[in-house]
């Protein structure tokens, strides 16, 4: 039933949207982009990350040992191998299996050997001090090199229980670990179950807000149809006007060039009357100038040149340029343009500038021709949009979305109350369990305790002055518990070990076999080995959820996926399985409606460019008689000039001339001409030359218009009827083309949404993280709880129990320097070198009678009170250099 309900439930969610593209999709412009916003998502609490802390070079040396143990490489082949034979492989391929485990082999070998020479060891040490043997006589020979024989052993134990104790205290801190971080397993999995409330409350929200959306496209949609006239009838008059609008263009200027025609016309006709007259005037004005100054030379003083040679000779200079005074250009030779000006005041009768304007208007009409003509494909469109929205909306109600997940947080809640059951005996368990490694601890602690007290007590009571049986009662409990230390350590060291080896075993494998392996993914390999779980099955997960095992789904990618918080639709591989896009891909959503695009039919006949009235009125003007004006006959009369002379230049040189003259009335007279001269050059002269120019300008201008006028006008004519022809006629592949761009503009909404919808399911909608939460949070409380504590608990445990040895050893040794002795070495005080006292004869220790027989070889020595100075005194050792 579970399995259903998750399948329904994946199936709602593909309902929400699931769309595909077209079999060959349009690749025409991509239209404007649509704002979707932001699925709304909740936040997920779960922060699958644990860091260790300080206690995280623990675990890092504890790494770095099992990597030296255990340096092989994951075994994915013999893991596989033994998987698929359920074990059964393992007869034969037993030495690759003791290949691999053979560090841990070895270290297990060594606490096996431990555990059991400890205990033999310790008997036969025992057996031995009984018999005062390995250090169990109470007798100890003085050397020279006590003091530092005791020294260093003093030293050396020191350091050695400070290497226990560094032991012990790794042991006390990885146990506190693990009880402290057990107390975090129900913060974690209390957030990995809020989590799961949030993935299957924000399913509903997001689904129904990827279903709200379709309304973001609907209007951008009807926005569109609304403004189909500037937008479809805008690109049609663009793609027109590339070709229209320069031959209206033409049209417009040549429209200018027949006004500005008859304005040059009008230039000639009043420049020529002003010419004319001007001549006219002129001409009699220079003749009787000439005519006066004539006269005037004919004075006396003009011919004496016996008295005046000067003023004859700047007479006969005068008179001699008298003949340069007279008019150069005759304009009223030319003839008149009145004829060519009233055919072009009958040109410009017809408004060609209107009629141009009335073509552009009528181009610039599209849009509105467009909207008027497609109507009803539009509102067609409209209905169309509105039965695509409801059947969305019926689609998705079709998969009972709330029921699946209601029973799926129905679930959650059965299987929460179910943990929190377990709580109870979680708590309970890890009691048991620290007490039992704090037990393990107290066992290396009472070591410690005796070997620390042994040597505060054997220092602070060590006096060297006393002899070895004189030592005092605090030395000599130093040295007891000393001794008492090697007897607990034989006694819990073997233990000690044996659960080292267990715990070594089985968390060393752990480690290197499953948590080393998760952080590589080697370990995903092996489960997504093909036919592992099932010989039928290549890959097991879509084997058993679907039926269908050669889908591309394994552990690996769905946990990664999740990893990344993309949505379940993706890691799922839904796409695959739930074959919605039948009803939901984009055929079904758009193909009505490219069916109603393509229908649209726009006919631009009405559009008309140029009226005929404006074809025959450019043809009246290239019949305007332009080119019957003999223009050579005006430029030549033009470039002559309006006199033979500069006036000017005449005027003052004829000044010149009279300044040399002395003063008199021939003077005066000819300085009175020069005036006058002067008068008719503003007067009448500078109106003339400005005619002149005007003429000048507008006959060229007229001249370049007349030249090849017909064929112009023919020219511009020609392509207002082919912009016509184009426009009328062949209109319609353009029309085409643009529609299909409007409609792939249309479809284009339609696709972002789809695309929209495809991708927020694949990583926005019911992101998964929660359920690769659940994997990390089960490695985390298994390996960096649990594991990693459990093997730091060894790790210091076992290296206390390693140090327990030469701890034995040093305290054993050590303890002879403390403890009060039974017998001593004895000297004579008269001799210089030291002698031994004898026993019968060969024992070489002092005794005043053996057996109640007195010595007769020990009367003539002196005797020395030895009860006094050594009550304790018994039988030593027969070892001669001891």
């Amino acid at each position: 039933m579970w399995k259903t309900g998750i399948l329904l439930l994946l199936g709602a969610l593909l309902a929400a949207g699931e769309l595909q593209q077209e079999t060959e999709p349009r690749r025409l412009p991509p239209p404007g982009k649509l704002e979707f916003g932001y699925v709304p998502a909740g936040v997920y609490e779960t922060l699958a990350h644990y860091e260790p802390g300080p206690i995280g070079i623990l675990f890092h040396m504890l790494h770095t040992f099992l990597y030296a143990v255990q340096p092989n490489a994951f075994p994915q082949d013999l893991i596989v191998k033994l998987a698929k034979d359920k074990f059964g492989a393992i007869q034969t391929e037993y030495q690759k299996a003791i290949y691999y485990e053979i560090g841990f082999l070895v270290c297990a070998a060594v606490g096996l050997l431990f555990m059991v020479l400890m205990p033999v060891v310790g008997l036969f040490f025992c057996m031995c001090r009984c018999c005062d043997n390995c250090g169990g006589e109470m007798h100890q020979r003085q050397r020279k090199n006590a003091d530092c024989r005791r020294g260093l052993l003093g030293t050396l134990l020191f350091s050695t229980s400070l290497a226990i104790t560094i032991g012990v205290l790794c042991a006390y801190a990885a146990n506190q670990n693990l009880s402290s971080q057990v107390k975090n397993i129900r913060r974690l999995v209390n957030t990995n179950m809020r989590d799961l409330h949030t993935f299957a409350n924000d399913t509903p929200m997001q689904i129904d807000y990827l279903i709200s959306q379709y309304a973001t496209v609907k209007k951008k949609v009807i926005y569109n149809l609304n403004n189909i006239g500037p937008l479809l009838g805008g690109r049609i008059h663009h793609q027109l006007d590339k070709e229209v609008h320069p031959a209206l263009d033409r049209v417009l200027n040549m429209a200018g060039a027949m006004r500005e025609t008859k304005e040059a016309l009008e230039n000639v006709s009043v420049s020529l009357e002003v010419l004319q007259e001007g001549t006219g005037k002129l001409n009699f004005n220079l003749s009787l100038i000439r005519t006066n100054i004539n006269q005037t030379l004919n004075d006396p003083g003009c011919h004496d040149e016996a008295s005046d040679a000067t003023t004859v000779q700047l007479c006969r200079n005068i008179r001699q340029s008298l003949s340069q005074l007279q008019i150069s250009a005759n304009f009223t030779r030319l003839p008149r343009v009145n004829t060519q000006l009233e055919r072009m005041k009958n040109v410009l009768r017809t408004n060609l500038s209107a009629i141009v304007q009335r073509g552009y208007a009528s181009l610039n009409n599209t849009p509105n021709m467009v909207f008027e003509q497609t109507g009803g494909v539009v509102e067609s469109i409209k209905n169309l949009m509105d039965g695509i929205g409801n059947n969305i909306s019926r689609f998705s109600k079709k998969f009972p979305v709330q029921r699946c997940l209601s029973d799926f947080t129905i679930f959650i809640n059965h299987a929460h109350a179910k943990i929190e059951d377990y709580y109870p005996e979680i708590d309970k368990m890890d009691f048991y369990r620290w007490i039992g490694c704090i037990a393990l601890c107290c066992m290396v602690v009472l070591v410690l305790a005796f070997n620390y007290l042994g040597l505060l007590c054997g220092t602070l009571g060590y006096d060297k002055h006393a002899s070895p049986t004189t030592r005092g009662c605090i030395s000599n409990t130093g040295g007891t518990m000393l001794m008492a230390g090697v007897g607990f350590s034989f006694i819990f060291s073997w233990v000690l070990m044996g659960v080292v080896t267990i715990i070594f075993l089985a968390g060393g494998n752990m480690e290197k076999l499953v948590c080393e392996p998760f952080h590589t993914k080697e370990l995903f390999k092996v489960v997504d080995t093909p036919h592992l779980v099932n010989p039928e099955w290549k890959n097991f997960i879509p084997g058993y959820m679907y039926n269908d095992s050669d889908l591309e789904l394994t552990t690996e990618s769905l946990y990664s996926i999740c990893k990344e918080n993309k949505g379940i639709y993706s890691a799922m591989r839904l796409d695959k399985v739930f074959n919605i896009s039948s009803f939901l891909n984009t055929t079904v959503f758009t193909k009505d409606v490219v069916g109603h695009l393509d229908s649209i039919k726009i006919d631009l006949k009405d559009i008309t460019l140029l009226e005929e009235e404006g074809k025959q009125n450019l043809v009246d003007f290239s019949e305007a008689g332009l080119s019957e004006i003999n223009y050579a006959d005006y430029l030549e009369e033009v470039n002559k000039g309006v006199t033979a002379v500069d006036l000017r230049s005449f005027v003052r040189e004829l000044e010149a001339q009279t300044d040399l003259m002395p003063r008199g009335p021939l003077q005066s007279a000819l300085k009175g001409y020069a005036g006058t001269l002067r008068q008719i050059h503003s007067q009448q002269i500078i109106p003339m030359e400005q005619a002149t120019s005007a003429l000048n300008q507008s006959m060229r201008f007229l001249e370049r218009t007349a030249s090849d006028l017909p064929n112009k006008v023919l020219a511009v004519i020609d392509g207002v009827e082919a912009a016509q022809y184009l426009v009328s006629h062949n209109a319609t592949y353009l029309v085409s083309q643009e529609t299909k761009k409007y409609t792939a503009t249309i479809v284009g909404y339609f696709q972002q949404y789809i695309d929209w919808v495809k991708t927020s399911l694949a990583t926005e909608v019911a992101p998964c993280k929660p359920f690769s939460n659940i994997l990390d949070t089960a490695e985390i409380i298994t390996c960096s709880f649990l594991v990693d504590s459990m093997n730091t608990f060894w790790m210091g445990l076992g290296c206390s129990t390693l140090f327990l040895l030469p701890s034995i050893i040093l305290a054993v040794k050590l303890a002879k320097y403390y403890r009060r002795m039974d017998t001593e070495d004895v000297y004579d005080d008269v001799e210089t070198i030291p002698m031994k006292t004898m026993e019968i004869g060969n024992n070489g220790y002092h005794s005043e009678s053996s057996q109640g027989i007195p010595n007769p070889m020990m009367t003539s020595i002196p005797t020395y009170e030895t009860t006094n100075r050594f009550p304790r005194a018994s039988a030593p050792p027969r070892h001669i250099d001891w």
